[in-house]
């Protein structure tokens, strides 16, 4: 269905995203867009697509892009943040994201550390957060990239098997609008308290949501591999992990996966 771009607007009335949003039929990837308008001076905007040809995710991984069946957003922010606390962005916006699809969508996705949506433990959704440093070493300005399956009806066979859609899970279409309204209203939430509260809630919020926090047994790809039982997050936001070892280890950039 054609994206209704005036809905969106409206929605976001009162929003410091009002007025912001751009829609796209097809575009490599929207994060490069929002990097190229953040490089040239803008701090806030939405890039919307039908379908992304070079969506990418976390690590330099692709993602499956069908056009029109998913939401592929990209959002632009300038938030007031040590750009050491990089991470809590990802851990905020997973947490609106798993919000709004609870409003809209009445469903409870989990989120996999630190940026992996899940329904029934298989994929959904992704958010990949590019950032720029300031010389006085704050967050310059952010572009989330955001991915979810909504509603495809099937996916490739390589992939069929870890990932699903909204559509999926709970045998009814997601207006893709109606989402994305309220994923940058839940965004926007997030933001103010990591500014204003710096990140105090974030944490434990994050800890509540997901079930891969702790005491969660998995399989981490880096330092050569090892497996252990997760352990919370360390201040800044990155995953502990009590290894098989004895050794407890920080997780610093995610391949996280449950241990079989």
């Amino acid at each position: 269905m054609a994206f209704d771009l005036n809905e969106v607007d409206a929605g976001l009335a009162g929003t410091i995203f009002a007025g912001h949003a751009r829609h796209l039929a097809s575009v490599g990837s929207t994060n490069t867009l929002a990097l190229e308008a953040a490089q040239a001076g803008e701090r806030v905007g939405v890039w919307i697509a039908d379908e992304q040809t070079a969506g990418r995710g976390r690590g330099g991984h692709g993602w499956h892009s069908v056009a029109g069946d998913g939401l592929y957003v990209s959002i632009l922010v300038a938030p007031a943040l040590p750009i050491a606390k990089a991470l809590w962005l990802s851990l905020a916006t997973g947490l609106a994201a798993k919000q709004s699809i609870r409003e809209v969508a009445g469903f409870e996705v989990d989120i996999r550390w630190p940026n992996d949506l899940l329904a029934n433990g298989k994929k959904c959704g992704g958010i990949l957060v590019e950032t720029t440093v300031a010389p006085d070493a704050m967050l310059r300005y952010a572009v989330i990239g955001i991915g979810i399956n909504l509603n495809h009806a099937s996916f490739p066979d390589e992939i069929a098997q870890i990932a699903t859609s909204l559509r999926v899970e709970t045998g009814r279409g997601v207006e893709r609008e109606t989402l994305l309204v309220m994923l940058l209203r839940e965004l926007e939430k997030e933001l103010n308290l990591l500014e204003n509260e710096q990140g105090y809630t974030l944490l434990e919020r994050v800890s509540q949501a997901s079930t891969w926090i702790k005491g969660k047994r998995v399989r981490v790809g880096e330092e050569g591999g090892y497996s252990g039982t997760t352990a919370g997050l360390d201040a800044r936001g990155f995953l502990l992990v009590d290894g098989d070892d004895g050794m407890q280890r920080t997780v610093l950039s995610g391949g996280v996966r449950e241990a079989r």
